[in-house]
């Protein structure tokens, strides 16, 4: 492990957030899966970092534990309002497509996938 100094070092400040140095890995990226009960050593072997990347890491995120926490809480919002307003976005293109007429000559494809449909759903 590194000393005090090389650790504030080691998490940078990027445009992405708090960025372990030499990496595009987030310490957000790593909160993912620490909160989702993985241990340490393979988060390290999943973001492909060294024994002292992960322990200096894990030593800024335990010091600056409240700061980061509420960083990341911040993420994780932003990334479901981003989500949602694509999935919205999805939802009116699709409404859109499906409220368009057949083009000409397409309708006995759609005959045969609407028979498709049919069959599948009523196959147990």
């Amino acid at each position: 492990m590194t000393t005090g100094e090389d650790r504030q070092a080691a998490v940078m400040r990027t445009e992405r957030g708090l960025t372990i140095a030499g990496t595009r890995i987030t310490l957000y990226d790593m909160l993912d899966y620490l909160h989702a009960g993985w241990p340490p050593k393979l988060i390290r072997d999943r973001l492909d970092l060294t024994e002292h990347q992960m322990a200096d890491a894990l030593v800024y995120i335990d010091a600056h534990k409240a700061e980061v926490e509420a960083e990341y809480q911040e993420v994780c919002q932003t990334a479901q309002e981003i989500l949602q307003y694509w999935e919205e976005q999805s939802r009116k293109r699709l409404a859109h497509i499906a409220a368009q007429p057949p083009k000409p000559g397409q309708e006995a494809l759609r005959a045969k996938l609407q028979e498709w449909k049919a069959k599948l759903k009523s196959t147990p």
